[in-house]
């Protein structure tokens, strides 16, 4: 294997990592601009952007690990496909998560309540994360997959 090859193949597990990275930068922000809200006023306009903007990003990561990257790494390891159907449930919950928050935001709810949606939001991304990189990373190392990692990871 060449150096380019080589350097191709590895960038699945860098791009799944950094990505992962800004998906939880993106959380913090938007807990942050919730955090330094009035709890009497309803979300303001740079709050619901902070909000939509988390929920596409995400959404569209996990789309595209589900339509593209799952399918990839079930056919060259099929001893990981009980793997990927769990990791594809985690997105089906955390994408019920989203729909929560976004119906939240919808009906203008207090900062509170949208930090709430959000801690819940955090606590299964994380673990969801932690787990997809501890059973993925490796194989995505050796991972041949000729396709934009914008289409497979989502628009981050």
């Amino acid at each position: 294997m060449t150096e380019g090859e080589k350097t191709r193949l590895i960038a699945w597990s860098n791009e799944m990592r950094d990505v992962h990275e800004r998906l939880r930068k993106a959380l913090r922000v938007t807990q942050e601009a919730i955090a330094a809200g009035d709890p009497a006023e309803p979300a303001a306009r740079d709050l619901l952007l902070f909000c939509h903007g988390f929920c596409a990003a995400l959404t569209g990561h996990h789309e595209g690990e589900d339509r593209e990257l799952f399918p990839a790494i079930a056919r060259s390891h099929p001893e990981l496909r009980e793997t990927i159907r769990y990791l594809e449930q985690d997105h089906s919950m955390i994408g019920h998560l989203l729909g929560g928050l976004q119906a939240a935001v919808d009906r203008a709810a207090t900062p509170e309540d949208l930090g709430k949606h959000l801690e819940g939001i955090a606590a299964i991304m994380e673990s969801h994360f932690r787990f997809e990189e501890r059973k993925l990373l490796s194989v995505l190392e050796t991972l041949e997959l000729e396709i934009d990692p914008g289409r497979v990871f989502g628009p981050l």
